[in-house]
């Protein structure tokens, strides 16, 4: 098989500036490789001094690389002190799976031997849990089983069920899709689970710029890393939970200052939904995003980060 050209990340840049370090935590049974970002990710010595602590959980069928993008912007100059821990969620990326089902339960279990892990090597910091996507629902249902943080982000929060979202019909679709999937024999099912040509209509999709450079680059980033999954067991679970359980659900029980970004043109999140949702987070601040889609982390990453840095400074 011919690999992909690289696209160049027109973020790349701004990443370069961050020191970077990684290491495999064992986590709920799951050997999960970490990224950390920022002097304060350097060492043990450095993990100690850090002064805010950034743990991002992001999407379905992704890794660490979908959030980069926000990551780059928070630099030290912008988050003096700041350790940004950045894990491939289990099963995923370079992460072996759990030994639990990767269900909800299953993810905010992980979740919480994590921020245990990464909050005990930086004690005194201010920690911040973030999520995307996916990531808002494991995120908001750890917090509302106790996880204790001081703050959340939630960006394109999943703020109503899948089925009932502007393109309710499209997860109909891929419902299908993985039922699909799941009835056939495994060989033939993983393979149609990393087919180039759905990836390339989901990204499609989902991605509303209109600048070719840009798109180019978001659906190379599809291509490679859409597909980078342990089994056909874990992807099939992680979906199923991902269009069972949205932030609503546990929206009540979150008792941190907590940032949502949305996005006027969220195919999968109606804006109605956010504002309920807002209501129901006591003190939640939201934050749109406009002529942009369910991909703020790849087409709006400079706003983004901007709406974190101020939520963090008030």
């Amino acid at each position: 098989m011919l690999e992909r050209m690289t696209v160049a990340s027109p973020y790349a840049p701004a990443l370069a500036r961050m020191p970077v370090s990684t290491r495999v935590l064992d986590l709920a049974g799951s050997g999960t490789r970490v990224w950390e970002y920022g002097p304060a990710g350097a060492d043990d010595a450095a993990r100690a001094s850090a002064r805010i602590l950034v743990v991002v959980v992001h999407g379905f069928r992704g890794d660490h690389h979908g959030l980069e993008p926000v990551i780059a912007q928070l630099d030290d100059t912008r988050l003096p002190g700041a350790r940004i821990v950045a894990p491939d969620l289990p099963g995923f990326g370079e992460s072996t799976p759990l030994t639990a089902t990767h269900d909800i339960d299953g993810y905010t279990g992980w979740l919480r031997e994590l921020v245990d892990t990464v909050r005990a090597e930086s004690p005194e910091a201010r920690l911040v849990i973030l999520g995307h996507s996916f990531g808002s629902i494991i995120v908001s249902a750890a917090l509302a089983q106790g996880l204790p943080a001081d703050d959340a982000i939630l960006v394109n929060p999943i703020s109503a069920p899948a089925l009932k979202g502007p393109r309710g019909f499209m997860t109909r679709l891929a419902i299908g899709y993985y039922q699909f999937s799941a009835a056939v024999p495994e060989k033939l099912g993983f393979a149609v689970l990393r087919s180039g040509l759905v990836v390339q209509i989901m990204s499609n999709t989902m991605a509303k710029t209109k600048e070719k450079p840009l798109r180019r680059w978001i659906h190379d980033q599809h291509h490679r890393y859409f597909s980078a999954f342990a089994n056909r067991s874990v992807v099939l679970d992680a979906f199923k939970a991902s269009v069972s359980h949205d932030v609503s659900e546990y929206a009540a029980g979150i008792a941190v200052p907590t940032l949502m970004i949305a996005a006027d043109k969220d195919d999968i999140t109606p804006m109605a939904a956010q504002y309920q949702v807002q209501g129901a987070i006591p003190g939640a601040q939201l934050v749109v995003l406009h002529d942009v889609g369910h991909l703020i982390h790849y087409e709006r990453p400079l706003e983004a980060a901007a709406a974190i840095e101020q939520f963090l400074a008030s």
